[in-house]
C-alpha cells in the first residue's frame, strides 16, 4: 500500500510499499499545524524539497543528518544546502530532469513562485512527481499559482492524486486551485498550505465548491493518513 500522512502546512509523509518513507517539505518544529507525534520522526529514507523558504526546507538538514538520507532539490537550492549536510549532486535536479529513488522515480516540474533560503537566491520553485511501478501516481505542485503548463503535466505523467496549494495570499487560493485541477486532470486532489497561518485564508470547503463532481476532494486533518 502508498500512503500519504498530511503533517500540516505543505509538509507530507509518503509511505512506500517497501515501507521506505519520503518527507516532502518537512516543516515540522515551528509548523503550529504538527501533531506533535509528528515532529520527531522515527525513520526518514529520503527528503524532497520544493523550494528554499523555511516553511519548506524546514527540518531536512536536520533530519538528513541524523538518518543519513538523500535530499532531493533544484539545484542551485542543493548546492547552498551541501555545505550542512553533503555535496552529493546526484541529489541536485533541475526541471523537466528526474532519478530512481527507493524504487520509484521523482521527476522535477515546474512551480511559479519564488526561492531563497537564509537570504540567498536558490533558483526557481518547482514540484515534483513521484512515480512508484504499479501504484497512484502523484503530483506535489509545491508552491505555485497556476499556469498554464499543468496540462502539460497531466498529459505526460498523468497524476492520480495532486497536491495543490490553496491558501491564498503567499500562493494560488481555491479559485486558482480549481483551474490547476482542471488542468492536471488528476481524479484526487489532496489541498495542502492553507489553515497554518491567519494570512492563508483558503479553506477545502472553498474549493469543493468549484471543483467538477467527477473531481474527489481529500483533505486529510494534520496527522491523518489517506490511503492512495
Amino acid at each position: 500500500m502508498v500512503s500519504l500522512t498530511w503533517l500540516g502546512h505543505a509538509a507530507f509523509r509518503f509511505d512506500l510499499p517497501s515501507g521506505d518513507r519520503i518527507y516532502v517539505d518537512p516543516f515540522l518544529a515551528g509548523n503550529p499545524s504538527c501533531p506533535a507525534s509528528e515532529l520527531e520522526p522515527e525513520r526518514v529514507d529520503a527528503i524532497l524539497v520544493t523550494h528554499g523558504h523555511g516553511d519548506h526546507v524546514g527540518d531536512a538538514v536536520k533530519l538528513a543528518r541524523a538518518f543519513a538520507c538523500p535530499v532531493i532539490a533544484q539545484v542551485e537550492l542543493r548546492e547552498l544546502l551541501a555545505a550542512e549536510i553533503g555535496a552529493d549532486m546526484t541529489q541536485a535536479l533541475n526541471k523537466g530532469g528526474g532519478r530512481e529513488l527507493l524504487g520509484s522515480r521523482v521527476t522535477l516540474t515546474h512551480a511559479n513562485h519564488s526561492s531563497s533560503y537564509n537570504g540567498n537566491y536558490t533558483g526557481e520553485s518547482c514540484g515534483f512527481v513521484v512515480e512508484t511501478p504499479g501504484r497512484p501516481t502523484l503530483y506535489f505542485a509545491g508552491d505555485t499559482n497556476v499556469f498554464g503548463d499543468m496540462a502539460l503535466i497531466g498529459r505526460i505523467y498523468a497524476p492520480a492524486v495532486a497536491v495543490l496549494p490553496i491558501g491564498d495570499h503567499f500562493t494560488m487560493g481555491p479559485r486558482e486551485a480549481a483551474v490547476a485541477a482542471e488542468l492536471v486532470g488528476a481524479p484526487r486532489i489532496i489541498p495542502s498550505h492553507y489553515g497554518t497561518f491567519p494570512l492563508l485564508t483558503g479553506t477545502p470547503e472553498a474549493l469543493r465548491e468549484l471543483l467538477p463532481a467527477d473531481v474527489e476532494l481529500v483533505a486529510p486533518a494534520p496527522g491523518e493518513t489517506v490511503a492512495l
